[in-house]
């Protein structure tokens, strides 16, 4: 795979062959601000949400990585793994341009949940996170939307790779 960046494999990324990645990106990070706004709006007013015994929406502001591992202060560590984070959106950005159309599929739910992940990173030097499963007093890490698109997108990649090289 041939890894040179350059102008037009950037404006490879906005060909008519990208659309529908491109669309997929934008609605799950537009889905994702939506319901971050929302549930942010209802956390100002101190308002958690018990849908039922085993769901709740309760704010929580992560400040490390996926489903709250590595929670740390906005320091020189905070700004290194957020500088790793953008790299790899680079290089997934990279991958659906060279990528066939189902693969451009699973890598563009990845990147509409890492782009809603990184904007709040950098505008809140947090994520919030707000979906609690539990079962009593067993909670499951706090989520939000984009942690669910991009663990979907990664299941589906394996998922994919495991098919491909059991009948190789």
């Amino acid at each position: 795979m041939n890894i040179s960046i350059n102008k037009k494999t950037i404006y490879n990324f906005f060909s008519k062959e990208n659309i529908l990645s491109l669309m997929i990106i934008a609605i799950i990070f537009i889905s994702d601000r939506l319901t971050k706004i929302k549930i942010i709006n209802l956390q100002d007013n101190n308002k958690s949400i018990y849908i039922n015994e085993y769901l709740n929406f309760d704010l929580v502001w992560n400040t490390g990585i996926g489903f709250g591992l590595f929670d740390m202060d906005a320091n020189l560590t905070y700004h290194i793994i957020s500088l790793i984070i953008l790299i790899v959106i680079l290089f997934i950005i990279f991958i659906i341009i060279k990528s066939t159309n189902l693969e451009k599929f699973f890598y563009a739910i990845i990147l509409g949940g890492a782009f809603g992940n990184l904007y709040d990173r950098i505008s809140y030097f947090a994520v919030p996170d707000f979906i609690d499963i539990h079962i009593n007093d067993y909670h499951w890490f706090t989520f939000n939307i984009a942690d669910i698109f991009i663990t979907l997108g990664i299941i589906l990649i394996l998922i994919k790779e495991t098919k491909k090289n059991h009948n190789e």
